[in-house]
């Protein structure tokens, strides 16, 4: 999901087009700008829904575009996981349900604030379907302060013209149609069949199946999907559209990919979007080489337009305010990285984010050349606008924080474009890319998944990269002293950190760029142990009075000084001791080394829980035999100091 305000990269916009933007960051602000916690249910009812998967849903609503008043039902088809006496999904509070069948027999059902249950005796493994009739109008954020954007009435400003659209992430799909909100339990397949006034058109995943005219003024739109779908991809928008389709032709797509958009029955709204929708196609087919086959190819990728001030990638149709080729290239590299793989954990957005923003930057760098550079420095420049905050999100139930343009989006991207760097080989890093994709295909992965992937790939420990840059916070300032020895030279880089007191040392190497007579510029990659370390440069000739840090922008960094020092020796290094843990990966216990001062730990799981906490020492151990295999991060608070690394329990 990508809101914004607009960086034109030289691309001409009219003052009709921004006035859609500036208008819709209200629609921003409300859905971003509150600490949102995630449904009414509590960990126990968390619990009871996870007792069951889903393969199957299918709404099968009357809708139109003047109100989000909706009536009708939905129909979930499940398994039990284990022997169930209870069935608990959730509805928001105010809206009627009239009825409720389980296996095709009225049942009666409680209701509690948003929970759902219905009473039941069902042995593990056994398929059972609940189809929930209601209506009613779902919430705004007056009604329901904690959410309210499942379903939106809208006009746009720009042009005129009346929509109702779903956006759903990440806690509000229950706004609008009940069901299970879990990351992690995709449904295999959904119908989304929308009655509406004959004057509209009702957009939604994947194939448009068939068009019934009712006879009674309406029609019902019957979408189908037959792809694995998370909950708050599941989507619909109504409005008095217009279909305009145009073909991708990647190489070695079995078929043409149709891009089927809904646009806004407007006679200047097409004209003026016109030649920005045909690009998708360009974009389609750049990342079909970059990150592999399009997943949802034999059904469409596609757009309805909404008043939004961005776009909202739901899976194989977007909704998008409008079209820019950054905000186009984000929705779509969202079908990779959110849709076909999605986060396991709104702690591990950046997995849909940081990549999705990423795509901005693989646009710019191979369609329109040159500009990526302004872009990245761009990225850069937000991130170190504050000096703190780290890529993973340590409170998920906190929607601000998950959707913080600073950190989720522009550290995210920022990140992955260091990893490239450092695995300097693109062949590698987008194989990699498309590896990674194919091994969690339809499923979700977290982002530790991603570190793994590349350690395994290219025989890099990616570990201390992911503590410090995607655990950790901050970001290094670089600073050069050089000697001329004859033929040879002296240089010692330095760095101190933003956020010091959590992520004091920055370890992934750094390129130097030395001015030399003739011409003959030389770049060298160094690599960084500590927050000081002296290189012995043999045979590099003479270097003028010109360095430069980081020439080609790949990592975060700020410049400090660069200044010659005839004094300069090789045993200027001082390696930072920095507290470390140990065993990695840990069976039954888990050491401390290095602390500073006595401190207090918190072992957190890769879905955010807190799983154990307490108080250490240097070189003590705490017993983790009581917490599950698997992967954790760890925060310590030592003084002054705290910082999170992360380990594995075998």
């Amino acid at each position: 999901m990508k809101f914004l305000t607009l960086v034109l990269l030289g691309l001409s916009f009219t003052l009709k087009a921004q006035l859609e933007s500036s208008v819709s960051c209200s629609k921003r602000s409300k859905h971003h700008n509150h600490s949102l916690k995630s449904n009414t249910l509590s960990v126990a009812q968390i619990a009871q829904t996870e007792k069951y998967d889903v393969h199957y849903y299918q709404l099968n609503l009357s809708m139109t575009n003047t109100t989000t008043t909706l009536s009708g039902y939905a129909e979930m088809q499940a398994t039990s996981i284990v022997a169930l006496d209870t069935v608990l999904y959730e509805l928001f509070a105010t809206l009627t349900i009239s009825s409720v069948t389980l296996n095709g027999v009225s049942v009666p059902f409680v209701r509690a604030n948003s929970a759902v249950k219905l009473a039941v005796n069902l042995p593990a493994g056994a398929a059972f379907t609940v189809r929930t009739y209601y209506s009613g109008a779902p919430p705004t954020a007056q009604t329901n302060p904690l959410g309210g954007s499942g379903m939106t009435h809208a006009t746009s400003q720009s042009w005129g013209n009346e929509v109702v659209y779903s956006l759903s992430e990440p806690f509000s799909a229950y706004e609008w149609w009940p069901c299970k909100q879990s990351l992690t339990d995709k449904a295999d397949s959904c119908d989304v069949w929308i009655t509406v006034p004959n004057t509209c058109k009702a957009g939604s995943n994947g194939i448009l199946h068939q068009v019934v005219n009712l006879g009674n003024g309406t029609s019902r739109y019957e979408w189908k999907h037959r792809y694995a779908i998370d909950y708050y991809l599941i989507s619909v928008a109504v409005a008095e559209y217009v279909e305009y389709n145009v073909y991708a032709n990647p190489v070695g797509a079995p078929a043409p990919i149709l891009i089927q958009n809904y646009i806004y029955n407007n006679p200047q709204t097409l004209p003026y979007f016109q030649a920005d929708i045909d690009e998708t196609a360009n974009f389609i087919e750049l990342y079909y080489d970059l990150f592999g086959p399009y997943a949802f190819e034999d059904e469409k990728y596609g757009h309805c337009m909404a008043p939004l001030s961005g776009g909202m990638e739901h899976q194989t149709m977007t909704t998008q305010g409008f079209f820019s080729p950054t905000l186009t290239t984000h929705e779509l590299a969202h079908q990779w990285w959110g849709d076909y793989v999605t986060c396991a954990s709104w702690c591990d957005i950046w997995l849909n984010e940081g990549f999705a923003s990423y795509g901005e930057q693989l646009m710019l760098e191979n369609l329109y050349p040159g500009q990526e550079v302004q872009n990245m420095q761009s990225v850069h420049n937000s991130v170190m606008s504050q000096a703190g905050g780290s890529v993973w999100v340590i409170d998920s139930l906190n929607e601000a924080r998950i959707f913080d343009g600073r950190l989720s989006y522009d550290k995210g991207a920022a990140i992955i474009h260091t990893i490239r760097y450092m695995v300097n080989n693109d062949s590698i890093f987008f194989s990699t890319l498309r590896s990674f994709l194919a091994a969690h295909a339809f499923g979700t992965a977290f982002g530790i998944d991603v570190r793994d992937a590349f350690t395994q790939n290219t025989n890099l420990d990616f570990t201390p990269y992911f503590d410090q840059w995607y655990f950790g916070e901050g970001f290094p300032t670089y600073s050069v002293e050089w000697r001329q020895i004859g033929n040879d030279a002296l240089v010692k880089i330095s760095h101190t950190a933003s956020m010091p007191n959590v992520t004091p040392t920055f370890t992934n190497p750094i390129d130097l760029k030395f001015t030399r007579p003739g011409n003959a510029d030389t770049t060298v990659r160094f690599t960084i142990t500590s927050n000081a370390n002296t290189f012995l440069l043999q045979g590099i000739g003479t270097i003028n009075n010109s360095i430069t840090i980081d020439p080609l922008n790949w990592v975060i960094n700020q410049n400090g000084s660069i200044t010659m020092n005839a004094l300069l020796s090789t045993e200027e290094q001082e390696p930072e001791a920095f507290w470390f843990i140990y065993p990695n990966p840990a069976k039954e216990e888990l050491r401390f080394g290095c602390l500073k001062s006595e401190g207090s730990y918190q072992i957190i799981d890769m879905f955010g829980k807190t799983v154990l906490r307490g108080k250490i020492a240097n070189h003590e151990s705490i017993d983790i035999k009581s917490i599950p295999a698997g992967a954790y991060v760890i925060a310590v608070q030592a003084g002054a100091t705290r910082s999170l690394k992360s380990f594995v329990r075998q």
